[in-house]
């Protein structure tokens, strides 16, 4: 079942949009890497105060968020996901290790 990324809502009441994390001259990027969420058309995608088009906040979650599962599912480094999207959205602290230790972490969980 089909869900916003954002607020968990189904689209019973706010039909879910299909969104790509990174758009512009990356948006077929997005598509290939299975980098696109389900968010509610008014609240969470276009026009709430929470929306991504509306929160700069909110936008830089959903790129890190992105950047992270890019790197994750294909193993790659950060610049490898520069070389591919032109951009790191991690800032220069992050830390790979951790991801990769959080990514272990949660798949010992029961």
């Amino acid at each position: 079942m089909r869900q916003c990324w954002l607020c968990g809502a189904t689209g019973i009441h706010d039909p879910l949009d299909r969104h790509h994390i990174f758009g512009g001259a990356n948006r077929n990027k997005s598509e290939k890497y299975g980098l696109v969420v389900d968010l509610c058309h008014e609240h969470c995608h276009i026009f709430g105060k929470y929306s991504v088009h509306k929160n700069a906040e909110i936008m830089r979650y959903l790129h890190q968020w992105g950047q992270r599962k890019a790197m994750r599912e294909n193993k790659w480094s950060v610049e490898d996901f520069i070389r591919e999207f032109g951009k790191n959205y991690l800032g220069s602290t992050f830390r790979p290790e951790l991801m990769f230790r959080e990514q272990e972490e949660e798949s010992d969980e029961p």
